[in-house]
């Protein structure tokens, strides 16, 4: 029933156009002929009149067959473009040939400038007959987003903004009205896109949110800086619009710049530094062929190193993991996407040495990241011989069957919380930074440690708890006003990870140039902003105190490693620190023979085995 209502609307569709274009076809011959007599019908000689509605009906079939080769009853007109004009006018002047030749070779002779004046009137009225229905609509469509829809201020006049604001002005679906487009350059000023003005620059974004009600601002800018998005989102923040935002350049080149590629503004848009650029393309030839192991797979870093890999060709991918649910999502991605991948993926816990040694012995990985690891630091304040027995003993014991079964590159993921540490977590970091360090002295295997700071929206990771505690209208916990951060996205802590493997040569801590480290609470503000609410007001930010184990600021490197330059600037490493390898070996031991033990007081042999690690010993033993 629904086919044949959808074949009758698109027959009366057709009926209606070939009826307008057979008006057309007799409106435009009948003006090429009265021009030619200045206008004036009571000149025209009659034979000439005669001629014309003797070829008249041979005329129509012709050019209504011509308009239907050339789709003109076929294309959607409320979204006519340039290539339904060009269309038009190839169906027309191909008309206007063979009514000449045909009138011609039929004794239906007219005058010279007939030939020339009847295509030119044809093109006009099926021009205007189609054009004229897109624009009814859109006007249609236009009054109706003025009374009920959101108000639109497009930022960049380029053909990013082009592109969304004809989607935006065509669509019948999106309720929206472009009001006003904003661009820095003086030229584009004045001008209009689509009819919408470009009404100044990026300094008269509030006032001009304010003169013309806007409700959301589209960012529409792929080719600039991340420094000046950053400029313009805050100016942006100051209206209360809602923002979203094209993602980049990528989306424009590919022609995917469209409503439906606007994301809305999140934080890592405010991320205090240019992000980290490596060309992982050039740089990934070390593992095609090769069998990959990622430990920790299923996690935040772990899933994207593995997202990564699986796009280079490694001859096999192995990923192991703890938590089914996690890796089970990775793999049916990883399935989907890579279909002619080799992948293997394990549930195994890298605390359990016969099943590490197992896996190593079968797969024979020749790279392996480490990404298995405690990570939240004031679960592991309450459970510390839980951190000291997963993060030490499982790196040591993936370390152990790494140098056994002839590992070529092992890269442990490290954290900035293992520099001067003031919790667990981060000193048994410290000791797994330790551990690299020492089996890379005694190991053919090439054993690096890549550090870096807090991974924005990394399962655990601050800002997912802001969302959660913003959709629930608040409070915003923050643990002191004065905690600052270092912040990369998954993205970058990925491209660091992969470009370590390629650098390494066997005991460095690759260290990411993270620029200036950010507030929390500043962050916190931002993120209610762009939320659409009121710091303070709407969503209130509540101080709760620093967590058991945290500190106010994280440090990225300690005085004796130094820094040393790579290839790529923002990329440094750590040289390694001297340690006494026999007597580190001889702690481990009995560090491990404690954590059996379930003491109350690990974390004095923690103390002994890592002098910078500091703690409360009143409320930690």
């Amino acid at each position: 029933m629904l086919k044949f209502i959808k074949d009758k609307k698109l027959l009366v569709r057709r009926v209606f156009l070939i009826t307008i274009d057979m008006i057309s076809i007799i409106a435009a011959s009948g003006l090429a002929l009265l021009v030619r007599f200045n206008m004036e019908f009571h000149m025209i000689e009659l034979r000439f009149l005669d001629h014309l509605w003797g070829y008249l009906w041979i005329n129509l079939l012709t050019t209504l067959i011509l308009f239907y080769i050339f789709r003109l009853y076929h294309s959607l007109w409320i979204f006519a473009g340039i290539n339904e004009l060009e269309n038009i006018i190839s169906a027309c002047v191909l008309s206007a040939i063979i009514q000449a030749i045909g009138m011609n070779l039929t004794g239906y002779t007219m005058p010279r400038t007939f030939y020339f004046s009847y295509p030119f009137f044809l093109i006009t009225f099926v021009s205007a007959t189609r054009f004229a229905y897109r624009a009814l609509r859109q006007a249609l469509y236009r009054s109706q987003s003025r009374n009920t829809g959101v108000n639109v201020m497009v930022i960049g006049a380029g053909e990013a903004a082009n592109m969304i604001i004809k989607e935006i002005i065509s669509s019948r679906y999106l309720h929206k009205t472009v009001k006003c487009v904003i661009d820095d350059s003086p030229d584009k000023i004045g001008s209009y896109i689509h009819g919408i003005k470009v009404v100044g620059n990026r300094y008269t974004i509030i006032a001009n949110a304010k003169r013309y009600k806007i409700h959301e601002i589209n960012i529409a800018m792929p080719s600039v800086s991340k420094k000046q998005i950053r400029e313009i989102i805050s100016i942006c923040k100051e209206t209360g619009c809602r923002l979203k935002i094209l993602p980049g350049l990528y989306q424009f080149m590919t022609g995917e710049a469209s409503v439906s590629q606007l994301r809305d503004v999140e934080v890592e848009d405010l991320l205090v530094r240019d992000p980290i650029e490596v060309d992982l393309d050039s740089i990934m030839g070390y593992v095609k062929n090769k069998t990959i192991l990622v430990t920790g797979g299923g996690g935040s870093i772990g899933s994207e190193l593995c997202r990564q890999i699986a796009s280079h060709e490694p001859k096999h991918l192995i990923i192991l993991d703890i938590y089914e649910n996690g890796v089970y999502d990775v793999q049916q991605e990883l399935i989907h996407q890579y279909p002619n991948l080799k992948l293997t993926v394990l549930i195994a816990s890298v605390r359990n040495t016969n099943r590490i040694n197992k896996i190593f012995e079968v797969y024979r990985p020749e790279i392996v990241y480490h990404a298995a690891a405690h990570k939240h630091v004031p679960l592991m304040e309450d459970s510390p011989n839980e951190a000291i027995k997963n993060n030490v003993f499982g790196t040591l014991k993936t370390v152990r069957a790494a140098d056994r079964y002839g590992t070529e590159r092992f890269v442990l993921i490290s954290t900035d919380k293992a520099v001067n540490p003031t919790n667990i977590m981060g000193a048994s970091k410290r000791i797994c930074e330790m551990i690299i360090q020492t089996y890379n002295k005694m190991s053919e295997t090439e054993f690096v440690a890549v550090r870096f700071g807090n991974v924005m929206s990394s399962n655990g990771s601050v800002i997912p708890l802001f969302k959660k505690q913003i959709a629930a209208g608040g409070p915003v916990t923050v643990t002191d006003p004065e905690v600052i951060r270092y912040f990369m996205t998954i993205q970058e802590a990925v491209a660091l990870v992969l470009q370590a493997g390629a650098y390494a040569r066997g005991g460095e801590i690759f260290v990411l140039d993270m620029g200036e480290p950010v507030k929390i609470i500043d962050l916190a503000r931002h993120l209610i902003s762009l939320s659409g609410f009121i710091p303070d007001e709407e969503i209130k930010i509540q101080i709760i105190g620093l967590r058991p184990g945290e500190k106010l600021f994280e440090e990225l490197l300690m005085k004796e490693e130094g820094m040393q330059e790579t290839e790529n600037k923002l990329i440094h490493i750590g040289h390694p620190i001297d340690i006494d390898e026999t007597v580190f070996l001889k702690q481990l031991e009995k560090l491990e023979q404690m954590s059996r033990e379930e003491p109350d007081d690990i974390r004095r042999m923690v103390k002994e085995i890592v002098p910078t690690y500091e703690y409360e010993q009143n409320d930690r033993t």
